[in-house]
C-alpha cells in the first residue's frame, strides 16, 4: 500500500511539472471559458435575459464547461505517454497502473481547480454576484473536483484506447458537448420535448442546477442527489474502466 501511494505521489509530481511546461493548454483552457462566457453575457445575454441578470444564471454553465475541456487534456497527455515511449520505460519497473493514471488524473483536477477559480473571479468582476455561504461554496468546490475527477478518469481511458492524438479529441468531443445540450445557456423547458427528455436526463443538467441553487439560491430539489449520484458512479466505472484497459494495454505490448 505504502509502495502505491508513493508510487502514485511521484507520477503525480511528473503531471504536474508536465503541467506547468505545457502553457498552450493551460492557456487554452482558461481562454475559451472567458472568451464563452464573454460571448453570452454581452452578445445574447440581452436577447435571452432581458433584466440583464444573465450573467447569474450561465456562469454556472461555463464552469462545466471550462472543467470538460481542461479534463479532455488528460487523454493527450495519456497518449503521448503511450506512443512517446514513456509507458515501455516504466513497462519494466513495478509500478502499479492506478499510479501512472493517477498522475495524470491528479494534474488534471489541479489545473482545472485553478482555472474554474479564475473563471469565477473573473464573472465576479464582470457582474456575478453569488450569494452562497461558506459551507455552499465548499459543497460546489467538493461537488466539482468529484465530477472532475469523474470525467479525467473518462479522458484517461479514452487516452489508452486512442491511437492518436487526433482521436481521442474525436473522443473528447462528447464530454464537450454535453453542456451545450443541457440547462447551461437556456432553461430546458425551451427546448423540443425529445431534446428536453435528454437534456434532463445527462449528467451535467443536475449538475448545473445543483451548483447554481447552491451560487444564486435557486431551488435545488433532487437535483443535488443526482448529481452526487452521477459524480460517484461516473467516477467508479470510469477508473475500473481506465485501469483495466491500461493493464490490458501494457500487459498486450
Amino acid at each position: 500500500m505504502s509502495h502505491a501511494l508513493t508510487e502514485s505521489a511521484t507520477m503525480v509530481g511528473r503531471g504536474i511539472r508536465l503541467s506547468r511546461r505545457n502553457v498552450d493548454t493551460l492557456v487554452m483552457a482558461l481562454m475559451l471559458p472567458l472568451v464563452m462566457m464573454a460571448l453570452f453575457v454581452y452578445v445574447f445575454g440581452g436577447a435571452i435575459a432581458a433584466d440583464g441578470r444573465y450573467i447569474d444564471y450561465v456562469v454556472p454553465g461555463i464552469i462545466l464547461l471550462c472543467v470538460g475541456f481542461g479534463a479532455s487534456s488528460t487523454a493527450l497527455s495519456v497518449v503521448d505517454d503511450l506512443r512517446g515511449g514513456m509507458i515501455d520505460r516504466l513497462r519494466s519497473m513495478p509500478i502499479h497502473a492506478f499510479a501512472v493514471l493517477t498522475g495524470h488524473v491528479v494534474a488534471s483536477v489541479v489545473r482545472n481547480a485553478l482555472a474554474t477559480t479564475i473563471v469565477v473571479l473573473a464573472a465576479v468582476a464582470m457582474g456575478f454576484r453569488p450569494s452562497a455561504t461558506p459551507l455552499e461554496w465548499l459543497a460546489v468546490a467538493g461537488l466539482l473536483l468529484l465530477y472532475v475527477a469523474a470525467i479525467s478518469w473518462l479522458a484517461a481511458a479514452m487516452g489508452v484506447v486512442a491511437k492518436t492524438p487526433e482521436a481521442a479529441g474525436a473522443l473528447n468531443f462528447l464530454m464537450l458537448f454535453l453542456p451545450y445540450l443541457s440547462s447551461a445557456f437556456v432553461p430546458t423547458d425551451t427546448m423540443p420535448a425529445v431534446l428536453r427528455a435528454i437534456s434532463e436526463n445527462q449528467p451535467v443538467t443536475p449538475l448545473i442546477e445543483t451548483v447554481r441553487g447552491l451560487l444564486t439560491g435557486t431551488a435545488i430539489g433532487s437535483h443535488g442527489v443526482i448529481a452526487l449520484a452521477w459524480s460517484a458512479g461516473l467516477l467508479i466505472a470510469s477508473t475500473t474502466v481506465a485501469v483495466m484497459l491500461y493493464r490490458r494495454k501494457v500487459d498486450g505490448g
